[in-house]
């Protein structure tokens, strides 16, 4: 915390309020300043007291030893290219203090975060797909990074990601706004799903951003995820292909589609498809087109099929929790969080907030009972 210079910790306390999109009038009369003695903190020309700094943290909404720490490089360069004078949106901001408080997890060396893997998707040697054809292969190639066999469903797509670095929250952050972001840490990266949408869309979203991921964009906000054309977004577009091979393999979709058309006819068998792979129909329906499967009639048709109660009974489905749904944090970051609160590393109420609500006080490990004659461990 010595290294920090006035300037530099004045751009810092400019960079947070804007992502808490507050203007310097706002913070100041929160905090009981002038506007001009803000500007000239943010400035650099007035050194500020740790009173209130400390105070400036809390309207804000952040942790002050955050203002000395060094920045995600990622999120620099994001900035950079936005330019240091352009406010953050909603996801930029919640990214942002994901990726911190994922990097201060990371900084206190617990395995249960399970960046210990990180390096098997670095090594794998992953380069941009320029083709479907390349599309499919990475998808195939991410399928056996994640220790997954090249057929079978994903079924907690949020947990096989973590397992080579990736760690999805999700948060739903309304209609009208991004699907999702990703931004790289030093180790692993940190992805925000919107969960606005229906689980089908949000497990699509999620595998459009473990490409992001493992062709290493520092920073991405998506925005339609699925709806990119080959001639507007020809990258976005090749990840698009590579989320739908994630999740419908050619070999599996290819084998059952058919033998499930000719037992019980077309819309039984994306029925049953869409749910054995947990996506929605849209996605079923464009699979089955780019793999040939299907004709533009019957593609039509399974976009509008829809799952009935009646169906689900019928047919005998299982319907597993709903992946990413409300506010989430991923299952290694909870460990390891709670890992700490069991160590005494960090508080409890540190705890509840890096939780983001999804834990009570009362979820959270009881406090070890110490014996009277440890206190000589901390006085010898």
């Amino acid at each position: 915390m010595t290294g920090v210079d006035a300037r530099t910790l004045g751009e810092r306390i400019r960079d947070a309020r804007k992502r808490a999109d507050m203007s310097q009038e706002d913070l100041g009369r929160t905090v009981g300043l002038e506007r001009t003695v803000v500007n000239k903190i943010e400035g650099g020309v007035r050194k500020v007291t740790a009173l209130e700094l400390s105070d400036i943290a809390a309207a804000i909404g952040v942790r002050m030893s955050t203002f000395f720490e060094a920045p995600i490089p990622a999120l620099v360069s994001h900035r950079s290219s936005q330019g240091l004078d352009t406010a953050d949106s909603q996801i930029d901001a919640l990214l942002a203090k994901l990726a911190n408080e994922v990097e201060f997890v990371d900084s206190l060396g617990v395995d249960e975060l399970g960046f210990n893997s990180v390096d098997v998707a670095a090594q794998a040697s992953i380069t941009q797909p320029s083709t479907s054809a390349g599309a499919e292969a990475l998808a195939v190639k991410a399928r056996s990074l994640m220790a997954l066999s090249a057929e079978e469903p994903i079924r907690q797509l949020s947990d096989s990601v973590a397992n080579i670095g990736l760690l999805a929250f999700s948060r739903d952050i309304g209609k009208d706004t991004a699907d999702a972001g990703t931004i790289l840490l030093r180790r692993g990266g940190v992805s925000l799903i919107n969960s606005h949408m229906r689980v089908g869309r949000r497990r699509l979203v999620l595998a459009h951003e473990l490409g992001h991921y493992l062709i290493a964009d520092d920073y991405t906000i998506d925005w339609r995820v699925a709806n990119h054309s080959d001639n507007s977004v020809p990258m976005e577009s090749r990840l698009d292909r590579f989320a739908r091979a994630l999740l419908l393999p050619e070999a599996a979709v290819s084998r059952l589609w058919h033998e499930k058309v000719d037992s019980s006819g077309e819309r039984t068998a994306a029925i049953r498809l869409a749910s054995e792979f947990r996506v929605d129909m849209a996605t079923l329906a464009t699979r089955l087109k780019e793999l040939g499967l299907a004709g533009s009639e019957t593609v039509a048709s399974v976009r509008n099929y829809r799952t009935t109660r009646t169906d689900i009974v019928e047919m005998n489905l299982v319907l597993p929790p709903e992946e990413l749904e409300g506010t989430t944090v991923p299952r290694s970051f909870a460990r390891a969080v709670l890992r700490l609160v069991r160590d005494e590393r960090i508080s409890r109420e540190r705890a509840l907030d890096l939780l983001h609500g999804t834990f009570d006080e009362a979820d959270l490990p009881r406090i070890r009972e110490r014996r009277p004659d440890e206190i000589w461990k901390f006085v010898s």
